[in-house]
C-alpha cells in the first residue's frame, strides 16, 4: 500500500523468507513463537523456517514447548535409532497427555518426516536433534530414570525408588500432590534432589552421551516438576517463572551438549518467546524464556519471532482436559495489533522490528492476541490481548490473515485423508 505507515514484506512462499534469514544472520538462538496452540499455519511456516536455518545455517537441534520423554521419543525416530518406530503418525502416538493436539498432529508429522530424511545421511554428531523443554511430565521422568537406573547403577536406583514411593500416594495425580504439600509441611523435594545428585556424581552411564544426557535430564525434570507443581498452589507468578527458568536451564544444558558452537530453534507460544519484559506480565513479576535468553546470551545472538492472525478458527478445548474442538477466531478487537496489520492490507507479511521503532503508535503497550489451549471465543476480549510494546517484545512478526485450525492426528480428516501439509510445497 501507498500509506502503509511502515515497511513490510509479503509472504506466499518459502522464498519469502529470505528477508527474515538474514535478519537472523548468525543468531545462536532463534526463537519462533504461535498466538495460539492450534492454528496450522504457524506449524507449517515454523517448519519451513526451521528447515532452512538447519540446511543453511547448521542449526543443531529444535527445542519445543513439550515434554522432554515423549520429545526424546520423537529424537530417537529422526535419528534412526534402534527400535525408535518406523511410523511416524504411530509414534507421534506418545503425545498421550492433554492437549494431545500440540504435538500429535499432521503438521508436526511433516517436520519429523523432513528432519528424519535429512539425518539420514548425516553422522551421529552432524543429525539435526528434536527436544522438549517442558516441566509437566514428573511421573513419566521418574519412571524412566528408574527404568534406565535399574539397568546401570543400583545405588542410584535406589534414590529413584525412594522419589517415586514418596509420590505414589497422590495417585500420579500433580494437583492432589500440589494441595496436599500446600497444608501439611511435608513434600518430596529431598527425594528428587537426592536422586538428582546420584545421578550427577556419575560422569557417564554408557559410551552414548546423549542417552546419559536424556537420564539426567528426566532427573532434573522431576525436581523442577515437583518445585512447578509446589508452587503452582501458592498461585501468582511463582509456578510460571520456575516452568520457563526450567526451560531456559535445558536449553542452556542443550547448547552445551552439542558442543561449542551450536545454535538452537525453539518453539513455543508468544507468550514465552515474545520477551515478557515488554508486556503486563513484568507488571505481575512474571518473566520468560525470550527475557532470559537476551539476558544470558545477549540481544544480537538471540532473534524472538511472533506470530499472529486477525481472524480464522482454531484447535482448543472449553476447559482444562475437555474434549479439543474446532473453533472460530472472531476478528481482531478495535485498536489491537492484529487489526492495525489487517487495517494496513489483507496480505500476510514479514514485519522487522528494526522497521516499527518510529511508529508513534508502537511505542506503548497495545492489545496482542493470544490464545491458549483453553479458549472460548465468546469471552476473547476478557483475557486474550497482551499489552505489548511490540518492536520491543519481537525481533521481527510473521502475520497471517486468516488461519485454519491445526489437524489432529485423534481428529477425523473429510473423507478419511491425511492432509497435504508439507511447508516446502507451497
Amino acid at each position: 500500500m501507498e500509506n502503509k505507515p511502515f515497511k513490510y514484506n509479503s509472504i506466499t512462499k518459502e522464498k519469502d523468507l529470505d528477508v527474515l534469514i538474514e535478519e537472523i544472520g548468525d543468531a545462536r538462538v532463534v526463537m519462533l513463537g504461535e498466538a495460539s496452540h492450534g492454528t496450522s499455519e504457524y506449524y507449517t511456516w515454523r517448519t519451513a523456517i526451521s528447515r532452512r536455518l538447519i540446511q543453511e545455517k547448521g542449526y543443531n537441534f529444535v527445542a519445543v514447548e513439550g515434554d522432554w520423554p515423549e520429545c526424546y521419543a520423537v529424537n530417537r525416530f529422526i535419528k534412526g535409532y534402534q527400535n525408535s518406530g518406523s511410523k511416524i503418525a504411530d509414534v507421534l502416538q506418545v503425545y498421550r497427555r492433554w492437549p494431545t493436539w500440540m504435538w500429535a498432529n499432521w503438521e508436526v508429522a511433516a517436520l519429523v518426516e523432513w528432519m528424519r530424511d535429512f539425518n539420514h545421511l548425516k553422522n551421529g554428531s552432524e543429525k539435526a536433534g528434536f527436544y522438549g523443554l517442558d516441566v509437566y511430565s514428573l511421573w513419566e521422568s521418574l519412571e524412566q530414570v528408574l527404568k534406565f537406573l535399574e539397568n546401570n547403577d543400583g545405588q542410584a536406583a535406589e534414590a529413584a525408588k525412594m522419589a517415586i514411593n514418596c509420590f505414589e500416594p497422590f495417585n500420579r495425580d500433580p494437583q492432589t500432590y500440589a494441595r496436599a504439600t500446600a497444608f501439611v509441611p511435608t513434600d518430596c523435594e529431598n527425594e528428587v534432589i537426592e536422586m538428582l545428585q546420584r545421578i550427577q556424581q556419575h560422569r557417564s552411564f554408557t559410551d552414548d552421551p546423549e542417552h546419559d544426557f536424556n537420564t539426567n535430564q528426566n532427573a532434573l525434570v522431576a525436581v523442577n516438576a515437583e518445585k512447578y507443581y509446589r508452587a503452582m498452589v501458592r498461585g501468582g507468578a511463582g509456578s510460571w517463572n520456575v516452568r520457563d527458568s526450567h526451560m531456559m536451564e535445558t536449553l542452556d544444558r542443550l547448547l552445551e551438549l552439542h558442543g561449542p558452537e551450536a545454535k538452537g530453534i525453539v518453539w513455543e507460544h508468544n507468550t514465552h518467546i515474545g520477551d515478557a519484559s515488554f508486556t503486563d506480565m513484568a507488571d505481575d513479576g512474571m518473566f520468560n524464556i525470550g527475557q532470559l535468553a537476551r539476558e544470558n546470551y545477549g540481544r544480537d545472538n538471540v532473534k524472538l519471532v511472533g506470530f499472529g492472525t486477525y481472524q480464522g478458527s482454531v484447535i482448543a478445548g472449553r476447559a482444562w482436559g475437555a474434549p479439543m474442538q474446532k473453533m472460530d477466531v472472531p476478528p481482531a478487537a478495535e485498536g489491537s495489533w492484529e487489526r492495525m496489520l489487517h487495517e494496513i492490507s489483507t496480505d500476510d507479511k514479514i514485519i522487522l522490528s528494526k522497521d516499527l521503532r518510529e511508529v508513534p503508535e508502537l511505542k506503548k503497550r497495545i492489545g496482542h492476541r493470544a490464545i491458549g489451549v483453553v479458549y472460548d471465543p465468546k469471552y476473547e476480549m476478557y483475557g486474550n490481548y497482551v499489552p505489548t510494546i511490540i518492536p520491543d517484545r519481537y525481533d521481527a512478526f510473521i502475520y497471517f490473515d486468516e488461519t485454519e485450525a491445526v489437524h489432529p492426528l485423534h481428529m477425523k480428516t473429510r473423507g478419511g485423508k491425511e492432509p497435504d501439509l508439507y511447508p516446502w510445497n507451497f
